[in-house]
């Protein structure tokens, strides 16, 4: 099961970072969906960075996330929950 729970904002190819608008919070650990017109991957988050400080966990909010594929401006976030 996923939740929307946000959407890229804008994404760094050459470090491959997508900076994210959350609405609900975020852990490293949890999964992610990103999902749009031509993007579709799934990934755990591993590394996340607000103002170029690590952190582990995020309320609502902006934040930088590495990901494993190119995202988009739009493209729309979904937390996958366990069933």
């Amino acid at each position: 099961m996923e939740t929307p729970i946000g959407k890229v904002v804008h994404y760094y190819d050459r470090i491959g970072v997508a900076v994210l608008q959350l609405s609900d919070d975020l852990k490293v650990g949890d999964f992610v969906h990103i999902l749009g017109r031509t993007t579709d991957f799934t990934q755990p988050v591993a590394s996340m960075e607000i103002e170029h400080r690590k952190v582990q966990a995020v309320p609502a909010g902006e934040v930088a996330l590495l990901v494993v594929a190119p995202a988009r401006a739009g493209d729309v976030v979904f937390k996958v929950l366990e069933a």
